[in-house]
Order: C-alpha cells, then structure tokens, then sequence
C-alpha cells in the first residue's frame, strides 16, 4: 500500500502522458480485435455464403462498392482493410511506446534528482552510518528497475485488462459456449501467478540486497586501491569480492530457477487451453453448431487472450521488483533532512566562543565529551591535544553542528549555538579535516569551490600561505591540472595543503584545523603556520595536533583525556606541571635529539 501510494507520488506531472499512453494502447488493442472479425467475414459470407452478420453502416458501405459478388471477386480488398487496420494499430502502437518511454524518463530523472538533493540535506550523522555503495545502487539500479517497470509493464498492464475485456466480449457475441471453454483454465493460471510471486517477494529483496553488498566492496575496494597495494592486499579483496559475488550469484540462480519453473507450468497451462478450443472448435464446426470463420476467431482471440495471462508472470515478476526498489528508495526518501527552524538565527560570527559544562555522546549511557568548559576570546588561537579517542574531532562536529549537543551550553558571540543557522554557522567556520576529500578537478577548480567567484589573485594567495604554491607551478598545467579522483595524483601532504588552501581562501572568522598539518613535514608546516599567524589577525584559530611543535606557541592548549579537560593553559606553563602533556613533551624532545644526534653522525 505504501508502495504504491509512493509510486502515485512519482507519477506526479506526467500522469495526462500515461493516460495517453493507455488511450493509445486501447485503440490498438480493440482494432487487433477487429482483425480476427475481418477474417471471419471474409471466410463465412464473401468466400463462404453465410447471410452477412454486420452493422446496417457496414453494410450499406459493401452494398454501394458492388456488394458481396464484387468482394468475392476482389479478395484484394479485404487485404486493404487488414492493412489499413494493421497501420492504424501500429500508429496507436507508436503513440503509446512514445509517451510512456516520454514519461518513465520524466519520472526517472524526477526520481534520481529528488534522491541526490535528499542525500545532500541529510544530517551527518547518516552519511557516518550508511554503506556508500548501497546508496549508489538504490540510486542507479533501484531506480532503473522502476523505469523499466512504468516504460514497459505499467502500460502492459492496461494493455492485458483492454484485450480480455474486448476478446471475452467479441467471443460472448459468437458463441457462450466456445467463451466459457477459451477461458476455462485462465482463473487458475491468475491464482497460480498471484501465488507463486507472493511467496517469492522477498527474495527479490535478497537479490538487491546482496548486490549492494557486493558493490560496496567494489567501491571500498576502488576507493582504498593504494591501500590495498601499499599492504599487498589484492588476494584477500580478491577473496571478499568473491564471497559477495558468489552469494548473490546463487541468489539469482535461485530466483531464476524458480521463475523457470513457473514459465514452465504456464506455459502448459496455455498450450492446453490452446488444445482444448482446437479440439473442442474443430467438432463444434464439424458438427455444423459453429461456422469455420467463427473456429478462426476464436483461435486468434485464443492467442490473443492468453498473451496477457502468459505475460502476467513477467508482469507480476517485474512489479515485485519495483515494489521493493520503491520501499528501498523510500527508505532514503523517508530520512529525516536537517532542520532548519523559523527561530534560527544568524548574527554576526566574531569569534568569541564558550564551552560551559558541555556533555555529548554517540551512543545512549556512552559520553565522549564530559563536562567541558572553556573560553575562547576573537582572535586567539587554541590548541587541542589528547590521545586517540580522547573527543578532540568531536569538539569541531559540535562546533560546525554536524551533531548538537544534549547538555550543557556552546555560545558564539553570546550567542547559543543550537539557535544559530547550520548552514550560516558552517559558512561561517573553515574547516579542514585531517583526511580531506578532493574532486577529480583542477587544482584551480578544488581551491575555488569555498569561493566560486574567487579571482586568480586570491587563489594564488591562498595557495602560498598553504605552502603549496611552488609546488602547483612545477606541474606541467600548473593550477589547471587535474588531480584526479580524491587528488589521487598528488602526495597525501599536497592534498593537504590544497585542502588547507581551499579552507583560507574562504576567509572566515573562525578556523578549524582537524590535525591537518600532520600530513606535512615539519619545515611546511612551520610555514604554514607562519603565514597563518600574519593574515589571520583577529581570526580565532583551533589547531588539533599531536605534535607539539605545531601548537606550542598557542595562547591557550587544552589537553583532553577520555572526553574530560585534564589540563588546560600556555606551552611554558603545561611543560612545569605533571601531567599527560609534559609525558608527550618529553617523548617528542627525546625523540627530536636522537635523529639530530643520528644526522651528525651519518
């Protein structure tokens, strides 16, 4: 019921098209049954001599061109009639394949843009959970499914419903008794069709499933390609693809092996309908009860009455499919996009931050941040140092509110964070992840996405107090060269200089870097560090780091530990105190000396 409710909501804009779609085919369909009735006058009263059976327009019309003697004579022109409704019928056949194939890629097109828009609204905390590759194929091969579904089989159905209401009422005009004998066997085939795709609904659901499951290997696998050669991994991904392969090819075998089965039984089922009106019709005719014409008839209205039986299979095959690409799509579509309340505000973003008694988790009863109080004054730049897991990343989603905080208060410039516009806050905050994502652009196409009407001046600017200027220009295109998917081109360090570039460019009040210089070597980043301290005046400036070379000369460092400040001040002050930043002090020292001993040595 959902389903289908869905599927009416997809049709919307383009239902007049299928209307006409399913006029076209019912012109088609009740001149196919005019042929057979041709035939049958033909046979009985112009070849034959059985009195004429037809309307008085019909009639007058034989009689003015010469009456039946005439027709008898010229059996060409019963050959023209045949034509002339065979071209009619193909015209109408033309008509419904083109607005039906019109609508399905109106509504196809409606559906993926619809999805990928959906997609881009959807909280953060979505993308983290779902599988990459079970999106991609819900929005390619789920959607293609429904497209093949309303090109084809939606119209077939009207197509089916236009033939048996025209061939039963054709036949009841010529015999009640050859009717209740063509149609004797067709409940069952409905029942047994009804039946048989029921019961295996749900494996359809199977086979989309583990064919998600395949191609999100596929696209992990493609994604992390270094990775996997970097660690010689190619006989294990090889191993795991298998794996999904081969489940889901045995699913398809299943389903297929099932779907054989049930051809196989309908078909025996329609080729004995087909023997009993040959049987049946052959000794009513001997017997003189029906006419030769009339056994004629009644074998092509056979024919055509049990296409849409034999077809209810691949119909009821395909609905199946699409009723479960409508529910898997539907559970995207369903998803709740990030809110954006009437009270929202967006006041002026300075920089003056406050953390008062802040709690948030990912899971129920499991904190990753606890009680956490800070202030940050415009301007000032602050360091957050902590083991792995310690909440420090969790800080930056708190802060671009890639999630909201349940207890406790985030004020911006007085402001409380959870009032202010997600987007206008994003805007608002340069943020650069320690892993950032590059597009398979230019570098100059990468930079400018921040900005979009960002000049070559500014681009160039942004790009030296990244560090990554001097190296652009050593590339054959310089800032038109492409960097292919996620800048698998470029070194992990140029990437992140890029990505660093594409954050200032932005010129925001407030910078976020996600330990994003650890992909440097130490001279670049004391660099970029540099630079940023002589544009960045009066920008307030977070720096998570592990080394501390990066964030000593930070006006205030906040040590975390299983999501609590353990400490929290000035480089010279945290050094003098006992505690888990003076440990990662004296390890780096230590480790600083010996390789400076090591190169005087070498």
């Amino acid at each position: 019921m959902k389903s289908s409710k869905r599927l009416w909501e997809f049709l919307h804009g383009n239902k007049l098209l299928y209307l006409g779609a399913i006029f076209s085919i019912a012109m088609a369909t009740f001149i196919s049954t005019l042929v057979p009735m041709v035939i049958k006058v033909a046979i009985d009263s112009i070849i034959g001599d059985k009195p004429l059976k037809t309307s008085q327009f019909i009639n007058s019309i034989i009689n003015k061109v010469g009456g039946r003697s005439l027709l008898a004579e010229n059996l060409w022109i019963c050959s023209i009639v045949l034509v002339l409704l065979t071209v009619i019928r193909g015209i109408f056949l033309f008509l419904r394949g083109k607005l039906s194939e019109t609508a399905s890629e109106n509504i196809t097109k409606n559906i993926r843009e619809r999805l990928y828009n959906h997609i881009q609204y959807l909280p953060y905390e979505y993308h983290v959970k779902s599988e990459k590759g079970e999106l991609i194929q819900r929005c390619t091969s789920d959607v293609d499914t429904i497209r093949k579904f309303l090109s084809t089989q939606f119209v077939e159905i009207g197509r089916a419903i236009f033939i048996v209401i025209f061939s039963i009422i054709a036949m009841l005009s010529l015999s009640i008794r050859m009717t209740l004998i063509s149609t004797a066997t067709i409940p069952f085939i409905f029942a047994f069709s009804f039946i048989f795709f029921s019961k295996i609904k749900n494996l359809f659901k199977e086979v989309d499933e583990a064919e998600a499951k395949m191609i999100t290997v596929l696209q992990e696998n493609l994604s992390g390609v270094r990775t996997v050669r970097a660690f010689g991994r190619e006989k294990y991904e090889i191993e795991k693809y298998n794996k999904k392969n081969e489940n889901y090819t045995k699913l398809c075998l299943k389903l297929y092996s099932l779907l054989s089965n049930y051809w196989s039984i309908s078909d025996f089922l329609c080729m004995f309908q087909i023997g009993l009106v040959l049987i049946f019709g052959v000794y009513l005719t001997a017997k003189g009860d029906i006419t030769l014409g009339t056994l004629v008839v009644f074998i092509n209205y056979e024919g055509m009455l049990l296409w849409p039986v034999r077809q209810l299979g691949r119909i009821l095959s395909d609905m199946g499919k699409m009723t479960v690409s409508i529910n898997r799509i539907g559970e995207i579509l369903d998803e709740e996009e990030e809110k954006e309340f009437p009270y929202e505000k967006k006041p002026e973003i300075k920089g003056n931050i406050e953390f008062k008694n802040v709690y948030f988790e990912y899971e129920k009863n499991n904190p990753v941040l606890q009680d956490i109080s800070f202030e940050v004054n415009k301007g000032e730049k602050v360091a957050i140092m902590g083991q792995t897991g310690s909440g420090k990343s969790s800080l930056t989603y708190l802060l671009t509110r890639l999630y909201d905080y349940e207890n406790g208060s985030i004020k911006i410039d007085g402001v409380e964070l959870k009032d202010i516009n997600k987007k206008w806050i994003r805007k608002n905050i340069g943020l650069v992840l320690q892993e950032p994502f590059l597009f398979s652009k230019t570098i100059k196409e990468n930079i400018k996405i921040a900005r979009k009407e960002a000049q070559d001046e500014e681009i160039i600017k942004a790009a030296s107090e990244a560090s990554i200027h001097n190296v652009i220009l050593d590339f054959d295109k310089g800032y038109d060269t492409v960097v292919g998917e996620n800048g698998v081109t470029l070194s992990g360090g140029q990437r992140q200089r890029v990505a660093i570039a594409r954050t200032l460019i932005n010129k925001t009040p407030i910078l976020i870097f996600d330990d994003s210089l650890s992909a440097v070597d130490t001279e670049t980043d004391k660099n970029i560090r540099k630079a940023l301290k002589s544009r960045s005046k009066g920008v307030t400036t977070f720096i998570i780091s592990h080394r501390i070379s990066t964030i000593k000369d930070a006006d205030k460092i906040i040590v975390l530990d299983k999501g609590k400040i353990v400490q929290m001040g000035k480089h010279e002050e945290l050094i003098m105190e006992e505690g888990l930043y003076k440990r990662i002090w004296e390890i780096q020292k230590n480790i600083s000396e010996e390789d400076a001993k090591d190169e005087k040595v070498s």
